[in-house]
């Protein structure tokens, strides 16, 4: 039996997201042939790409990168953006252009070192005055919705006053919507969300809060009605990551799917849009995430990371799913 999504459709600019449910970027893993499995099952409002660099959006192939090609049943499709500085950023909006993106989204959040050491992600939500600049540019050359991710910021003092400074400079330069992670930077994903601090955002912004982190499935936020309230909407990662049918189950809860035929068809999928080895390595990203189904998951996880090819790998899965393997009531995804 279908059940009433908790959130009412989010409009931006005119775009309506019906339900507000959203498909997180993930690196290795939201390229186009994973997007294209999530629109098997269908449930959400859009899909997120992987973080982008903006400056490889000017040398890549538009109509077959397998980051940024879109199939039409994608339905509503999100480029998220790595930007550290506006040089040649209005050429990359015009090229991008070309492929109709229904929003775009800064990354303002990404607690790696490596997005860091480029001053990307948390590093530039430290940076106020870069942060106002890019912004402006995007909003310039952009019409569309344009939404910005952030995490709490760098954990200090004066950390509370920052993030209320932050969220007004991103309302007062045209941002349309915000997804909040509520974690700080240094947290990466060792703490628990803090899901408590929407209903005090919301008060402080006029910008509508997508609800990201931890976030697992309706019961967890059912449980947790009243820090949930204040949110437009909801997010989800890992849990897409290790269940691609988690959109369509939060409509359809006794929807029924077989994870071995699900993993082979993703399997196709990326072999088909990706080189040998590209499409080997996210296939071991994936697997790292879906064998937390199973009840003896490592095996499947061990066999396929070490498997020197893809041949190699499908045969592993195979003879994994073979044995009939059991399910995990409750998938953790701890650790990933």
């Amino acid at each position: 039996m279908a059940l009433p999504f908790p959130f009412p459709p989010l409009v931006l600019r005119g775009a309506v997201f019906d339900p507000p449910l959203f498909c997180a970027p993930m690196a290795g893993i939201t390229h186009s042939a994973f997007r294209r499995l999530l629109a098997d099952f269908g449930g959400y409002g859009a899909l997120f790409t992987e973080m982008l660099s903006a400056k490889m959006i000017l040398y890549e192939d538009l109509l077959n990168s397998p980051w940024l090609k879109r199939r039409p049943q994608e339905g509503k499709v999100i480029y998220q953006l790595l930007v550290v500085d506006t040089d040649r950023l209005p050429a990359i909006l015009e090229r991008l252009a070309a492929l109709a993106p229904d929003g775009l989204d800064l990354n303002g959040a990404c607690p790696a070192p490596t997005v860091q050491q480029q001053r990307g992600g948390a590093h530039l939500f430290e940076d106020s005055d870069r942060l106002r600049d890019i912004v402006r540019v995007l909003r310039r050359h952009f019409a569309g919705p344009l939404t910005v991710k952030i995490r709490l910021g760098r954990q200090g003092p004066r950390w509370r006053e920052r993030l209320g400074e932050r969220l007004r400079l991103l309302a007062d330069e045209g941002v349309d919507a915000l997804t909040l992670h509520p974690r700080f930077t240094e947290d990466k994903l060792k703490r628990s969300a803090r899901h408590n601090l929407y209903a005090e955002l919301a008060a402080e912004t006029r910008l509508p809060i997508i609800a990201n982190g931890d976030i697992i499935n309706p019961a967890y936020v059912r449980d947790r009605t009243a820090p949930f309230a204040a949110a437009a909407g909801l997010m989800i990662g890992r849990m897409a990551a290790a269940q691609p049918w988690t959109f369509a189950q939060w409509h359809q809860p006794d929807l029924i799917v077989q994870p071995a035929e699900v993993w082979r068809r993703l399997y196709d999928y990326i072999v088909e849009d990706f080189a040998a080895p590209q499409a080997l390595a996210r296939i071991k990203i994936f697997t790292a995430y879906f064998a937390r189904n199973f009840l003896f998951g490592h095996t499947l996880f061990k066999r396929v990371q070490a498997a020197p090819d893809l041949v190699v790998a499908r045969e592993r899965a195979d003879a994994f799913f073979t044995t009939q393997p059991a399910l995990c009531r409750h998938p953790s995804l701890d650790g990933i």
